[in-house]
C-alpha cells in the first residue's frame, strides 16, 4: 500500500495509523477496507463460498473459510488439500476481513482448488509478538478437532499447507518451528509444507535491497522499522529472532522439518527492499538440507500478487504446483 504521506517524517501517518497515549493506535479502516463473508465482487469471476467461524471468543479470533462452489456442489471423490493463510500487514495491520486478501484468497480457493482457512489475528502494539504465532497455532489444534462441515467433508487435513504474505510469512515461518516439535498432538492434521510468500523479516543493518529501495512506495525501510518497533517485545531490537532468521538460528528444529519431509516455497522478487533477507533466509534453509523452492522474479514490487491479477494467477499456478506435488 502506497500512501501520499512522506514515509520519513509521518511514517505512521504513512500506515494510516495514529499512535495512542497509552502505547495502542488507531487505525483508518480505509487503508483495509473490510467486508462481510457474504460479499462477492461483481461481477464474481471466482465463484467462491465464504463464511466465518469464531475460534477464540476472548481473544477475539476466528476464521474465514473458503470453498469452490464447484467443489461444493460435486459430488466428492478426493478430498481437497487444506490452506491455512496469514495475512500480510506488518503485524499491526490487516484482517482476515480486509477486501484486499478476501480477493486473494477467492482466487486461490478457486485456481488450485483448496479448501482455505484464513486466520485473524491479534495485532501489535497492543497484542505484541509472539501473540501471532499463539494464535497461528492455536487454529493449529482448532482445525484438528472442529467439526464443521466444509473440514470434514471437503478437507484433507493429512495435505494441510501453511501459507502467509509478508507478516504472514513471517509467521508462518515461526508457527511451523513450533508445530514440527508436536506433530503427534497435531494429528490428524499432517502440515506438509510451507509456503512463505515475500515474507517479512529485517535486521539492525541495512542490506544492499534496502538501501537501494530506500524510497520504496510500498513498503520503505523506515516505514518497516515502526512496524518492528511496534510489534516486537519491548526492549529488544530487529536482530532479535523474531525479526531476523539469521539470529539465533534453530538448526536441532530444522533437522525435524527436514525430517518430517516437509517442502517449503519461498517467493520474492527484486522490486522488493526485503528481498535480499528472503535470498539469504532461503540459503540458509537450503545449507541446512531442507527440500526448498525458490521462485524470486526479476520485476514487481512487495505484495504485487494482492493488485495485478496477472502476478495473482502466477502465483496461484506456483502454488498450485506445490501443493498438488504431494
Amino acid at each position: 500500500m502506497s500512501s501520499p504521506v512522506d514515509p520519513i517524517d509521518e511514517p505512521y501517518g504513512y500506515l494510516g495509523m495514529t499512535p495512542n497515549p497509552d502505547g495502542s493506535v488507531t487505525r483508518k479502516l480505509e487503508c483495509f477496507p473490510i467486508v462481510p463473508p457474504s460479499y462477492k465482487p461483481d461481477p464474481n469471476p471466482f465463484p467462491v463460498l465464504t463464511k466465518d467461524i469464531p475460534i477464540n471468543l476472548e481473544k477475539k479470533t476466528w476464521a474465514r473459510l473458503y470453498l469452490s462452489e464447484i467443489e461444493f456442489n460435486s459430488v466428492q471423490t478426493k478430498k481437497l488439500p487444506l490452506i491455512i493463510y496469514y495475512h500480510a500487514g506488518g503485524f499491526v495491520q490487516g484482517s482476515a476481513a480486509s477486501l484486499l486478501f478476501q480477493n486473494f484468497c477467492f482466487r486461490t480457493a478457486y485456481q488450485i482448488p483448496a479448501v482455505i482457512v484464513s486466520v485473524e489475528h491479534r495485532l501489535a502494539p497492543e497484542y505484541r509478538l509472539p501473540a501471532a504465532y499463539d494464535d497461528g497455532m492455536e487454529v493449529l489444534h482448532w482445525i484438528k478437532t472442529h467439526n464443521d462441515v466444509w473440514l470434514t467433508t471437503y478437507a484433507d487435513l493429512s495435505k494441510c499447507f501453511l501459507m502467509g504474505s509478508s507478516s504472514g510469512g513471517n509467521i508462518v515461518y515461526h508457527v511451523g518451528l513450533r508445530a514440527v516439535a508436536s506433530v503427534d498432538d497435531l494429528a490428524p492434521l499432517k502440515i506438509q509444507g510451507l509456503i512463505l510468500h515475500h515474507p517479512f523479516f529485517g535486521g539492525t543493518q541495512r542490506t544492499d535491497s534496502e538501501v537501494r529501495l530506500s524510497n520504496d512506495k510500498v513498503i520503505p525501510p523506515f516505514v518497516t522499522d515502526v512496524m518492528w518497533e511496534l510489534s516486537l517485545p519491548v526492549g529488544v531490537d530487529r536482530d532479535h529472532e523474531y525479526c531476523n532468521p539469521m539470529v539465533g538460528i534453530k538448526s536441532e528444529v530444522l533437522m525435524k522439518v527436514k525430517d518430517q519431509g516437509w517442502r517449503l516455497l519461498v517467493t520474492g522478487c527484486d522490486g522488493d527492499p526485503l528481498v535480499d533477507r528472503q535470498i539469504e533466509f532461503t540459503r540458509m534453509l537450503k545449507d541446512k538440507g531442507l527440500d526448498v523452492i525458490a521462485e524470486f522474479s526479476d520485476k514487481g514490487c512487495h505484495g504485487c500478487e494482492f493488485v495485478f491479477d496477472s502476478e495473482t494467477e502466477i502465483f496461484c499456478d506456483v502454488v498450485k504446483n506445490f501443493v498438488l506435488f504431494i
